[in-house]
């Protein structure tokens, strides 16, 4: 029964083999957006950004609030996976 499944169903290969690609881009994707390294390392250049006067205090709370929500977002997806 297994060869006359593979048989039957391999016209169907390309498309199962395009899927396992999507699902692998989308994997790569999930994780890069997901990593907490690139935020932490903009919110230290916004320090520094408002430390050398290049942007006000205004703009600084603001985009740090943006950075701490997407900070808040990936730890809550990263309890969220382990746990």
């Amino acid at each position: 029964m297994g060869l006359l499944t593979q048989l039957v169903t391999l016209p169907l290969a390309p498309v199962r083999g395009a899927a396992w690609v999507i699902e692998r881009v989308v994997d790569a994707a999930e994780n890069e957006y997901y990593d907490p390294g690139p935020v932490e390392r903009e919110l230290a250049g916004l320090e520094r950004q408002l430390l050398s006067g290049e942007i006000d205090e205004e703009t600084f709370d603001r985009r740090e609030d943006e950075l701490l929500d997407r900070l808040d977002e990936i730890r809550a997806r990263t309890r969220g996976s382990t746990g």
